[in-house]
């Protein structure tokens, strides 16, 4: 109980019928009065006056009583306005329907609903309840704002005569409580009732529409937009509203089309019309406002600011961040305003300045949650993990504020990827004794957790559970199959994602799952589900999302046109990717990579570098596709799959002077490799022992140990297996290149010790699979398998063609085979690779003619790539083949590698 309900309790019990109100206070001791006064609380309390407010003496008029509650008010002087009513009341004076709307407005500011309740009692008890609108209309406020919508609702249902300032009332008090539909249904039901709106219902109303359904929301949100027009209901803040409905809606347009027709825009509208702009993706619009508002003459404040600040951040337009920030500086109470610091480290974070934001958080004294989360955010996105979880900690333990969903939704991803943090499941326990586990977002960033440590099966749980999902919820959910490597449920989900669109577009008002909006797959989902279609050479599902895409006008997104290029180049469609590539407007460096990535896993060196030219050309112009890093791997992988050596070197010796890259660790990999494959070993070997210390070596040992086992060279074989084993024991490849090496060699003997030694360290050989699109599916092989319903029929198949290929000359390569047994076992353990079970299925299920397309988990031995050429002569078919490491298109008996892979 408040103090000020303290003194007003004497009062709160039923009036006695023989005594008024007066009376009883006159036979009150004065003492005892005064002291009641003197040890309240309130008086102890700092006010906004000069000095103490003074007892009031009882000589004076009930009017001049009044007349000072009323004058408190006024000038926000709330807490010695009760005190004199409460004085007023002590000495006999009767509130009435001027003094009570005063007080009310006061306990309103104080948000003491107890008190408020208090007051309520006394204008029921001195007869106000009913017979007074104004005071009734007070109640309303009081009630709506201080948290009780119940008795708001009572109270505006006993008023006999309403007004336009009780319908005003009730519905900013359904706005305030987020009843959106009640507070239209009240709307018309004051329209009903024949009373007039004013500007402060229409500005009301209009932010009820903005948070309903878009559809519904701007349907109606038009009609109160025609009824100000038709009014003249055209001030400023109702424009102003009106502004923000249709920003919240979506529609910014509309709001910029508003904010042109009017002439009397103030600083809000202009800060609304800039926050419109930036949360509907239009930044540079944003900005171009910003620079307008300055010119008009107003003086931007925190609220521009923050508004402004999402727009440099998302363009990562660092030194127009930077200006603004020095603007906030040069004004104190910009830089002190906590949702400026949230919006200036948010915006250095965006552009990786992350040590920048961190100094900006610092300099903030007042830290509400959203700069601790911004910060928080800030270091989880740019992967600073353990420093994301000390702040998380921080946060907790020094400035007594709880974590919320956004805190949540950051710190999940940095609890999986930091491992510092060991115990990652716990952060989900954690989750669920704060109350966030039915949050969306963190549900989503928890499924993301579980999909990275392999756990796909509590992502499903998690994702089933849910009571809504939204687009984000589906896409992590495709993501986490992709990265688990399940990409045949991640097709499978996206079709039941469309099912789910396809189902709300049969009844209008099936709003009930997916947040109220019929589901569409976005740039996000495309990004994410063609790689699988990439990973799983599934061509024409690739074509489907292609042209899904396109309908929905997408295709033309860098991102999305991307993943195109890289799952028609990856699916064997090297022309097509071509084709997507030139007709994406504006690429960015990400495009030129992924084509130029293509063409070397084609082996189409020189056309790769002439595209490294234009690249360069275009670079010139655009810094946005300036070579980088990834450039010069994949250029140094097409000309190693091409065998240009000199090319490749020449590129290597000149990629730092020439544009500025450094080479790195993956580098060296790939010119080691280069070398090593056209049979430069020992070049090779010394290359490696010249790499700079500080760099990671195991990449460049792993190629040059790939190419002993191409040209049998067991001595630097051994060293770079050596090496190897040193620096990463369990990658099982390691053992099976240097077996490998050893059985080429016939050394059976050293062979079976590497395996021996591979089985004593727990290290697994990855078995051999190949897999193949036909209908709907996709059918996995692996070698040897006996699993696939065909398994009898496609063995039966491959002995009868392998008999058909010997009379054409093939002679089986048996050194593929590893074991130490007979030439004919060794003969039967080919047939059962997986390529060729694959090859078998693809032939016997297509009709003749039709292009066979193979993918493979690892590198295609030297039989199965023999066996190919002769089978497309044969059977007069192109197959292509991918394997982990290129593309071989067989066609009339030739590959396109020249039997250099």
């Amino acid at each position: 109980m408040s103090s000020y309900t303290q003194l007003l309790s004497p009062l709160s019990g039923p009036l006695p019928s023989s005594q008024t109100l007066s009376s009883l206070q006159i036979h009150q001791p004065a003492t005892l009065k005064r002291n009641t006064l003197k040890q309240s609380p309130i008086l102890n309390q700092p006010t906004t006056t000069t000095s103490a407010p003074k007892l009031i003496s009882h000589s004076r008029t009930p009017a001049s009583w009044i007349e000072t509650l009323r004058s408190q008010t006024r000038s926000n002087h709330f807490r010695e306005a009760i005190l004199t009513y409460i004085e007023m009341t002590l000495s006999g004076i009767a509130p009435d329907n001027f003094a009570f709307p005063a007080v009310l407005k006061a306990v309103t500011s104080l948000q003491d609903l107890n008190l408020g309740k208090q007051i309520h009692a006394h204008v029921v008890k001195f007869g106000y309840g009913s017979s007074s609108v104004t005071v009734a209309n007070t109640l309303v406020n009081v009630y709506g704002k201080c948290g009780d919508i119940g008795d708001a609702c009572k109270v505006f249902d006993g008023i006999i005569e309403r007004d336009q300032v009780s319908w005003n009332s009730m519905i900013a008090a359904l706005c305030r409580f987020e009843d959106w539909e009640l507070a239209l249904e009240t709307f018309r039901s004051m329209l009903l009732e024949n009373v007039e709106p004013s500007s402060f219902t229409l500005v009301s109303v209009a932010l009820a529409c903005s948070n309903l359904h878009k559809r519904d929301g701007l349907r109606l949100g038009k009609q109160v937009h025609a009824y100000s027009v038709r009014m003249s209901e055209c001030k400023t803040f109702t424009i102003n509203a009106l502004l923000a409905m249709y920003s919240k809606l979506g529609e910014a347009e509309y709001s910029r089309a508003l904010f042109e027709l009017y002439e009397d825009c103030d600083m809000v509208s202009w800060n609304t019309m800039i926050s419109s702009l930036s949360q509907n993706d239009q930044f540079m619009e944003a900005l171009e406002f910003f620079r307008l508002m300055v010119l008009a003459g107003f003086k931007p404040d925190g609220v521009t600011v923050a508004s402004v600040l999402p727009a440099c951040s998302h363009l990562e337009m660092l030194d127009t961040g930077k200006e603004i920030h020095a603007y906030a500086l040069r004004t104190n109470e910009l830089i002190e305003n906590s949702y400026v610091g949230s919006a200036l480290v948010d915006m250095y974070c965006n552009c990786q300045q992350v040590s920048s934001g961190r100094h900006v958080f610092n300099a903030v004294l007042e830290r509400k949650i959203a700069l601790w989360n911004a910060m928080i955010t800030g270091y989880a996105q740019n992967e600073y993990d353990k420093e994301a979880l000390n702040l998380f900690l921080e946060m907790c333990a020094a400035s007594g504020l709880s974590p919320n969903s956004t805190t949540m939704s950051s710190i999940v991803p940095a609890s999986v990827r930091c491992e510092a943090f060991s115990d990652k499941e716990s952060i989900h326990g954690y989750v669920i004794k704060r109350g966030l586990e039915k949050n969306r977002y963190v549900q989503n960033a928890l499924m993301d957790m579980y999909s990275r440590m392999g756990k796909t099966q509590i992502s499903e749980t998690i994702f089933n559970s849910m009571e809504v999902r939204d687009i984000v919820s589906w896409n992590t959910m495709i993501t986490g199959y992709v990265i688990c490597g399940r990409h045949g449920d991640a097709l499978n989900l996206i079709y039941d994602m469309q099912r789910v669109k396809e189902k709300k577009n049969m009844n209008d008002n099936a709003y009930d799952d997916e947040g109220r909006v019929p589901l569409k797959p976005n740039s996000i989902t495309f990004m994410t589900i063609l790689p699988g279609c990439a990973a799983l050479a599934a061509l024409a599902k690739g074509k489907e999302i292609h042209s899904y895409a396109i309908k929905h006008l997408l295709a033309f997104d860098v991102a999305v046109g991307s993943a195109l290029v890289d799952m028609y180049a990856k699916c064997g469609c090297i022309d097509l990717a071509r084709a997507v590539f030139n007709q994406i407007p504006i690429k960015n460096v990400i495009t030129w990579n992924v084509l130029i990535m293509a063409y070397g896993m084609h082996g189409r060196g020189e056309e790769a570098l002439e595209l490294f030219k234009n690249m360069v050309d275009e670079g010139s112009r655009n810094k946005e596709v300036r070579p980088n890093e990834v450039t010069f791997i994949a250029l140094f992988a097409a000309c190693s799959h091409s065998g240009m050596v000199d090319e490749g070197l020449n590129l290597f010796h000149k990629m730092k002077s020439d544009h500025g890259v450094e080479p790195a660790t993956d580098h060296y990999a790939c010119v080691v490799d280069l070398l090593g494959r056209a049979g430069n070993v020992e070049e090779a070997y010394q290359l490696v022992n010249t790499m700079p210390s500080e760099l990671d070596k195991a990449g460049a040992w792993s190629s040059l140990l790939g190419a002993c086992r191409i040209h049998q060279n067991v001595e630097i074989g051994e060293i770079a297996a050596n090496q190897l084993l040193e620096l990463e024991p369990s990658v099982a490849s390691h053992y099976v290149l240097l077996s490998n090496i050893y059985s080429s060699s016939g050394l059976w003997d050293k062979a079976m010790d590497v395996r021996r030694k591979m089985k004593e360290m727990g290290v697994k050989k990855e078995p051999g699979c190949s897999w193949i699109e036909f209908g709907d599916e996709v059918h996995k092989f692996l070698a040897g398998d006996l699993s696939h319903p065909q398994s009898e029929q496609l063995h039966e198949f491959l002995e009868t063609l392998s008999e058909k290929m010997k009379k054409e000359g093939y002679v089986p390569d048996t050194s593929c085979v590893l074991h130490n047994v007979d030439e004919e076992e060794k003969e039967t353990l080919l047939c059962g690779h997986s390529e060729k079970l694959a090859l078998a299925f693809g032939i016997l299920n297509t009709r003749p003619g039709t292009t066979i397309r193979v993918a493979k988990n690892l590198r295609v031995c030297n039989d199965c790539h023999m066996a190919s050429k002769y089978i497309s002569k044969i059977l007069d078919r192109e197959i292509i083949l991918r394997d982990v490491r290129r593309f071989h298109h067989f066609k009339n008996g030739t590959c396109s590698c020249g039997d250099y892979w």
